[in-house]
């Protein structure tokens, strides 16, 4: 549809227009309606953007000079258009690295954004299909020299692999099969290996499910075929066992060859017998011992040491360095100086040179100790996340009903082939096999591990429930409406796993110090080599500082091989992100959905919170508890005309008042209401339309106003008398005739002054923003304890407060339940949706609150600051431990102490600090609440 435009007059600029869109593909309210209207206020000279779900529309107030119509209705297909693929990372060993492969992204012409994140080893990459492919981005991290798997491609499409008994290597055979998937509807692409006996179908879950898969393959051929999913294996969880397992059996070798020579250089060399044959010549200065180190030091620096090298030369290649490098050159100094010294004995009668492969074997076996445990650590980060796909049941029972809707037969399946519109029988005790609504039963429902909710919520006929949740008592049947990557669960993992992909605004200055981190450190470790040899060559220090098997070079050798490698990069680049992985999953594991690292760092500063009122402060659940007519008719009929007139509304006080008015209707479960001809609703004021040949107008006083309807005395006392009791009061005008006053009642939300009340012990500002009347307001704010108050606000007119108070120094956060909270959560520092439940793709919100407990908003902010402070004590760890540990290591102490840090342990140092990093993230996972929050008092709620 062509936008409507009309020139309007506003404040703002007298020639700012206002277009009304037709928008098509809208499903829900508040995540879509927030999509679109954050997607448009984000282009220049936008002043307004509302979008009406309900029918599909949006209308939007621009400045043309600035912007045209036609940029405007495209934004959100140039969003549409945007994929965002997820690629593992194998190889990556500091920031140092995630920065190279970003750059090498961002480079691409059609990227347009890239994320890589080396805790957890991902890649995020945003990027326009029409211009990249995905193989291209694989490729291009390939080409920095890391080893790239592709995850997800962003495409709205789902994977299956299939077991398919009977396959073999005949082309005749893979070829049959082939064909039979090909001829389905919604299959993509189909990938066969016959020697595992496996099938990967790519296909489209709105058009078609596994089972039909199974159903055709065994079809074909004549029945010789058994298909089945394939049995579960391989994924991130997979990838890093076998990680983890490379590395341990990597350790264990080193340390088979790392003993024999530390024992004969470091301990039989002060056993006679042991000495004795380890002294014995074999040419000239050369000694058994050194020939047997240098054969046992070998296989450890070049074949178990290889992926340093290999790490060392992709860096290099693309002209970064990283912790790879100073490895090698630390323990290639050590080893080609052992090299040298051992050929010179062999070619000399008279030199007595000493060897160090035993520095450069401990290096690389306390180096691989570090990075197991590191891998190990890493991997218990990532916790919240196998928790929460371990919820899904591994079966299910799918039940057959015949036309009348009465059981045929029930069978049980894998979870996995569950399809749209299935009918799964839900028996006590068991999980709820996916995402849908009760078609028939009663139950219980334990909802704890998906919302945080710790009471089980009950559950009837039309209900909806969550896949993973558990069924308590009753046997429920359920109807599957989201299935597979659709689901709330999956939802939820894809939202963890995108915040922990997400920097933190701070991390920018580990990789701003990574940069120049790894030459830093190779200058001080030549600096420090050269003023030692330097100082011994012209005797500026006693030779008594010279120990006995040492020259005075190789002691300067010694000094600045410890300085190359106690310097650690990585654990600087390992500071925030696993902080940030620790602290999501917390919040997750709390129902506190917190969107990543930017949302953590703002949440901590935010010394200001507004609150809406509707459904936030309050229930949301109003209900009519009083009704005055000012004209003689009867109540059926007032409240018929009424409810005919807000069934077309979403308005919480709309539903309220067509909840009321069935009690005047015969049939309450399905009433049939007039029909309502020239609907308008007029956000934040009310409705009207025409009912019956009558006019009908339902809202606020500003609505009559508007409208030219005169409110008499008798309506304005009873308006003023509800709105001293926080009441709302609606009026009712039928042809233009204030025909009668609703008083609205939404209770408070239990605890709601007790949580404002420690938002004032933590020194955080409470205001209450709300579109209702300022008595109503002012009657709530003081039950509650908040001491500024803004009323009769539109959603745009709560966005632009937000702003004020960001312009006056506040860092805001924003509470709304998202419905028509949207440009205030856009625009404040921190947006909070609170009581999302399921629905936790709300965009306009930084941090999704699922349960509808204000409590979790203090437990978001006290997340926040928690990980925060242990992002700061990680970063003062970890810089504390390079700013003190290299001086050291270059022997500031020696002349002093005697103390002398030598190469092995230093490298042991630098593996400790990695895995300390991690460790301390890894406290977070013991995070409790603010004790205030175990005090806190949960009044009932009581209505009148």
């Amino acid at each position: 549809m062509s936008p409507k435009e009309t020139k309007v007059e506003t404040g703002w600029s007298s020639e700012a227009k206002a277009a009304v869109f037709s928008v098509i593909g809208m499903t829900c309210s508040p995540a879509c309606a927030g999509s679109v209207e954050k997607a448009i206020m984000r282009l220049p000279g936008i002043r307004e953007a509302a979008v009406d779900v309900l029918n599909n529309r949006a209308q939007v107030l621009y400045h043309p000079s600035f912007v045209n119509a036609t940029l405007i209705s495209n934004d959100k297909n140039i969003k549409k258009s945007t994929q965002v693929c997820k690629i593992h990372v194998n190889g990556m060993t500091c920031t140092s690295c995630s920065s190279t492969i970003e750059s090498a992204l961002q480079a691409i012409p059609g990227v347009q954004k890239a994320q890589v994140a080396l805790a957890t080893e991902e890649a995020e990459i945003h990027y326009s299909p029409k211009t990249v492919s995905c193989n291209k981005l694989l490729e291009t991290i390939e080409n920095t020299g890391f080893e790239a798997m592709l995850i997800s491609t962003g495409e709205e499409i789902s994977n299956i692999e299939l077991k398919v008994d009977g396959l073999d290597t005949d082309h005749h055979t893979t070829r049959l099969i082939e064909k039979s998937l090909q001829a389905i509807p919604g299959v993509q692409e189909i990938i066969i290996y016959p020697e595992l006996n496996k099938v990967l179908i790519s296909y489209k879950p709105d058009m078609i499910g596994p089972r039909t898969f199974i159903s055709v393959i065994e079809s074909t051929g004549g029945g010789c075929f058994k298909a089945s999913i394939y049995p579960k294996g391989g994924g991130k969880e997979a990838r890093r066992q076998e990680e983890i397992k490379q590395y341990y059996r990597f350790f264990l070798w080193s340390l088979v060859f790392t003993i024999p020579v530390f024992l004969t250089s470091m301990v039989l060399m002060y056993i006679p017998e042991f000495r004795q044959v380890l002294d014995t010549k074999v040419i000239n200065m050369l000694t058994v011992g050194m020939v047997v180190r240098w054969e046992l030091s070998t296989p450890v620096q070049f074949i178990i040491g290889r992926r340093f090298y290999f790490g060392s030369y992709k860096a290099l290649r693309h002209g970064s360095a990283n912790m790879d490098v100073l490895i090698v050159l630390g323990t290639n100094a050590a080893y080609f100086y052992s090299v040298y010294s051992l050929l010179r004995a062999a070619y000399s009668k008279d030199f007595e040179g000493t060897d160090f492969f035993e520095t450069s074997t401990m290096l690389i076996s306390f180096i691989l100790l570090g990075k197991y445990l590191e891998v190990l650590a890493k991997g218990k980060t990532s916790e919240a996340i196998a928790k929460l796909l371990e919820l899904t049941p591994e079966t299910a029972i799918l039940l057959t009903l015949d036309g009348e809707g009465n059981e045929v037969s029930e069978q049980e399946i894998d979870g996995r082939l569950i399809q749209k519109n299935d009918v799964i029988k839900i028996i006590p005790g068991a999980k709820v096999a996916t995402d849908g609504y009760v078609l028939r039963g009663e139950s219980h429902v334990n909802e704890s591990m998906i919302t945080g909710e710790s009471r089980p919520v009950a559950k009837r006929k039309g209900d909806t429930v969550i896949g993973g949740t558990v069924n308590e008592n009753g046997v429920l049947h359920i109807k599957a409406t989201r299935v597979g990557s659709d689901t709330a669960l999956s939802q939820i993992v894809r939202l963890v796993e995108s915040a922990q992909m997400a920097k933190a605004p701070i991390q920018k200055y580990a990789d701003r110090i990574s940069k120049y981190f790894v030459p830093l450190v190779i200058i001080l470790s030549l600096s420090t080599w050269f003023a030692w040899f330097l100082a011994g060559k012209f005797h500026a220090y006693p030779k008594s500082w010279i120990p006995s098997s040492m020259s005075s070079f190789e002691l300067a050798l010694q000094f600045g091989i410890s300085v190359m490698v106690i310097a650690c990069p990585c654990a600087l680049g390992l500071a925030t992100p696993t902080a940030v992985m620790v602290g999501t999953g917390v919040g997750a594991s709390q129902g506190v959905l917190i969107k990543g690292g930017q949302a953590l760092e703002s949440a901590h500063k935010a010394n200001c919170i507004m609150f809406d009122k509707t459904g936030t402060l309050t229930v949301g659940k109003p209900v009519v508890v009083n009704t005055q007519l000012l004209k003689k008719m009867e109540l059926q009929e007032f409240y018929v005309l009424i409810a005919a007139t807000e069934v077309n509304s979403e308005h919480p006080l709309a539903k309220a008042i067509v909840e009321y008015a069935k009690n005047f209707v015969e049939d309450k479960e399905n009433p049939s209401w007039p029909e309502a001809r020239a609907f308008i609703s007029i956000t934040g004021h009310g409705v009207k339309a025409s009912i019956q040949n009558r006019e009908i107008i339902v809202g606020n006083k500003s609505l009559m106003f508007n409208q030219n309807v005169e409110i008499p005395l008798d309506a304005k006392d009873i308006l003023a008398k509800a709105e001293g009791m926080a009441q709302t009061g609606i009026l009712v005008a039928i042809d233009r005739e204030v025909a009668g006053v609703l008083a609205i009642s939404d209770p408070l939300k239990p605890g709601a002054r007790e949580v404002i009340s420690i938002l004032k012990s933590m020194k955080i500002r409470s205001i209450m923003v709300t579109g209702d009347n300022w008595g109503t307001a002012n009657s709530v704010a003081g039950e509650v304890g908040i001491e500024t108050v803004i009323a009769e606000a539109k959603p745009e007119d709560k966005a632009e407060k937000v702003r004020d108070f960001q312009a006056s120094g506040y860092i805001v956060a924003m509470v709304g339940d998202g419905m028509n909270d949207s440009p205030a959560l856009a625009a404040a520092n921190v947006g909070m949706a609170i009581g999302a439940g399921t629905d936790i793709a709300i965009e306009a919100a930084d941090i999704v609150l699922m349960r509808n407990n204000l409590e979790d908003v203090i437990s978001a902010i006290d997340i926040s600051r928690k990980t925060f402070s242990r992002i700061l004590l990680n970063y003062i760890w970890a810089l504390g431990f390079n700013i003190l540990g290299i001086p050291i290591a270059a022997g500031f102490l020696f002349p002093f102490t005697g103390f002398r840090l030598p190469p092995w342990i230093a490298g042991a140092a630098m593996a400790a600090s990695s895995v300390s990093v991690v460790c301390s993230s890894l406290l977070l996972k013991y995070y409790k609440g603010p004790r205030k929050l175990d005090n806190l008092e949960i009044h009932g709620i009581t209505i009148e």
